[in-house]
């Protein structure tokens, strides 16, 4: 620890960003004490504010605040780099994104909202930027669509997505109409949803665009209760994810596994025992031995006292942990409250 303090104040006193961004893991995990830990931050917010390319160890530090219940302190910090590019109309631009970015990343819409129109004035009324005005009004959609405004985020996505076809800008296009169609979803419409995502997946695509487009084709299936659908379109993206990326895979996990959890908590057993099945074929390990499990849970939720067997031969066979979790949560017997009048 000596030695990286050491390397840690040498880097301080010369403000040599790229060597505090190097250090920060190792030095600043090794930090026990609060008091100490945000003093140490306070030293760096200083250096930080001056490095060029800063946004680095801005996120850094805005992390370690939020792990302290502090995320408002790596705001300000992000509030300072703006206030010190702001003679650069270009460095200001960049500046101010990442400040909105932060609000969005820690939960704060309207904050986010607030600054991103101030990027957008910027970016229409000094830097004309197509493509930049075009990102910007997506950002402004997506966050409006957070707090609920989700007319008025269609309005502006549309706007994006004109801008991104007449620049061929292909992919953002398909990120925009995907967004359009989670949109639609979202306000019920589901048949001008559906006609989204098919213009989605009829075009060139990455792997990325076209496991969205098949998470929000999922969403629209699940919407109209077609449950088979959905699972379906659930599994055509676990698919794709295999051979994306762990980080990818893991959202499509995730949200195959929340659809799950809401099927038993709507008790809509039978549809969960009839299509399990798809993603047990999909895995050779204890995965597999999971959704099986699955599907015995199900028949035993529906009556079948059979599958409770069944269920608990295969939950032995589940060596992860994580995924035994799950099963022990689902397992748990439903509360059922009622008031005698």
């Amino acid at each position: 620890m000596s030695d990286i303090k050491a390397e840690w104040e040498k880097a301080l006193e010369e403000k040599d960003c790229e060597k505090l961004l190097e250090l920060f893991d190792d030095y600043i995990e090794n930090i026990e004490d609060e008091e100490t830990l945000r003093e140490e931050l306070k030293r760096l917010e200083e250096v930080v504010v001056g490095c060029d390319d800063p946004y680095d160890l801005a996120h850094e530090i805005a992390h370690v605040y939020a792990h302290l219940d502090d995320a408002e302190s790596g705001i300000e910090l992000y509030k300072r780099i703006a206030e010190r590019k702001k003679e650069d109309p270009e460095e200001y631009a960049t500046a101010l994104y990442y400040l909105a970015d932060a609000y969005e990343h820690f939960g704060m819409p309207e904050k986010a909202i607030e600054t991103y129109e101030e990027l957008l004035k910027l970016e229409e009324e000094v830097l004309k930027n197509e493509r930049e005005i075009a990102l910007t009004l997506a950002n402004i959609a997506v966050n409006l669509d957070e707090i609920g405004e989700t007319e008025k985020a269609i309005e502006l996505m549309e706007r994006a997505r004109d801008i991104f076809e007449r620049l061929s800008d292909e992919k953002n296009y398909l990120i925009s109409l995907l967004d359009l169609a989670h949109f639609r979803y979202e306000l019920g419409d589901y048949n001008t949803a559906e006609a989204l995502i098919n213009e989605v997946l009829k075009n060139p695509r990455d792997n990325e665009i076209e496991i969205n487009a098949k998470l929000v084709e999922a969403e629209i299936w699940a919407g109209r209760e077609d449950y088979g659908k959905a699972f379906r379109a659930l599994r055509d993206a676990l698919l794709k994810a295999v051979d994306t990326n762990e980080e990818i895979f893991g959202l499509v996990f995730d949200t195959l596994v929340d659809f799950i959890e809401g099927l038993f908590n709507e008790e809509a057993y039978e549809d969960i025992h009839e299509n399990i099945g798809l993603f047990v074929e999909v895995f050779e390990d204890d995965t597999a031995e999971f959704f099986r499990a699955i599907g015995e849970l199900a028949r035993w939720r529906e009556g079948d006292e059979e599958a409770k067997k069944r269920f608990d031969e295969l939950y032995a066979k589940v060596q992860n942990e994580d995924l035994k979790a799950i099963l022990d949560e689902w397992k748990k017997p439903k509360l059922s409250l009622s008031l005698g009048l």
